[in-house]
């Protein structure tokens, strides 16, 4: 299972907007859909397995009994809770794994016309498998912690806002109502933004690893540099991908409600014990099929920001034609500071990947046919 991208063609540098890059995202994933599906599916389809049986599980060890029991659901909660939060946390940090393996063979392919398959991206991910973990676990904590303090601050902010309102206009109930809609909705956009500015600093730490040959500590760092000024874009790409996963749970979730309420089923307070386990099925594989249809939407965008970065601020298309014609970068001694990144670094590389073509007639960095 392979997919190529012909020819590389004559070298053209367009910056992309974020319109462009979600566009070029999407008609990429539109052409090769089988094989980036298929590279994204394994860590989720593991994931939705552990937890139907860890909800199952959960079932079984407490609810024994005929009757509603507080402390028996009140632990089924607990233990759901706790289980669902590790069972999320290991599946996104694989899924970025995944993603890094997937980023040194989508850049090469980008960069050179070399074909992208499942056994490459995942022999990538596994020739650096240890520093991807350790960077995707600390990604995953440092922006679930950021996340939940611009939340909080960003909702208190907005509490007091509206506390503030509410004096001022108590006399004005239909005023307060559309200036309540109004302060609500620019406080969601600036809560989003505020954290789409932070965690576009770690937006590029696997493509660093992967593609430069980096390691964990210094990937961080050279992703922080990358960052300047992709802020807006990288907001523009995270809610396309948030839009279009709920929309995508709508349009396969609401069906199924409807027919869960028609067939009877409860949704009240006892509604964890006499769910049926077709629904608790069917809800899993809706919600993990959209992360599957959806994350390597998330991975091409990435990528193409990567390199459109590096374009910008370092001329990289420049230094890969220079690759190509004259080689890679030689090393300088120790005591000597090289200001240039490689462009494709060659530690990394796995055993039996195709190595570049040298003396090949020109690149293209970020055309797509």
């Amino acid at each position: 299972m392979s997919l190529s991208h012909g020819s590389p063609q004559n070298l053209s540098i367009v910056p992309l907007g974020a319109g462009d890059l979600i566009d070029r995202a999407i008609r990429f994933y539109r052409k090769y859909f089988t094989t980036l599906f298929l590279i994204a599916a394994p860590p989720v389809v593991a994931g939705t397995l552990f937890s139907v049986g860890w909800l199952f599980l959960a079932r079984a060890l407490f609810f024994t009994g005929d009757g509603y029991d507080p402390f028996e659901s009140g632990a089924f909660a607990a233990f759901t809770f706790v289980g669902g939060l590790a069972i999320w946390f290991t599946q996104t940090v694989a899924t970025l794994v995944v993603m890094g393996g997937a980023s040194r063979n989508f850049v090469r392919h980008l960069l050179n016309g070399e074909p992208i398959t499942f056994a490459d991206t995942y022999r990538n991910a596994w020739s650096r498998f240890s520093g991807l973990t350790v960077a995707s676990a600390i990604i995953v904590v440092v922006l679930s912690l950021i996340g939940s303090i611009v939340f909080f601050v960003g909702a208190f902010v907005w509490l007091f806002i509206i506390g503030l309102l509410s004096l001022l206009f108590v006399s004005l109930p239909s005023a307060m109502a559309v200036i309540g809609v109004i302060v609500a909705v620019v406080g969601v956009i600036t809560i989003f933004i505020a954290f789409a500015f932070i965690a576009c600093r770690f937006a590029y730490v696997p493509q660093v690893m992967l593609v430069e040959d980096e390691g964990v500590f210094s990937s961080i760092g050279r992703s922080i540099n990358l960052a300047n000024g992709t802020s807006l874009r990288f907001a523009a790409l995270l809610a396309f991908t948030m839009v279009a996963t709920y929309s995508a749970l709508a349009v396969l979730y609401i069906p199924l409600l409807w027919y869960a309420w028609f067939a009877g089923i409860d949704f009240g307070p006892m509604a964890e014990a006499v769910t049926p386990a077709w629904f608790e099925i069917a809800s899993q594989l809706i919600g993990q099929t959209s992360l599957i249809v959806l994350t390597p939407v998330w991975m091409i965008g990435l990528c193409l920001l990567y390199v459109d970065q590096r374009v910008r601020l370092e001329g990289y298309d420049i230094e890969l034609m220079a690759a190509r014609r004259l080689g890679e970068i030689p090393d300088v001694p120790d005591q000597y500071l090289n200001p240039l990144q490689p462009a494709i670094g060659a530690k990394a590389e796995p055993k039996g990947m195709p190595s570049q073509q040298q003396g090949s007639p020109g690149i293209t960095t970020l055309g797509l046919k």
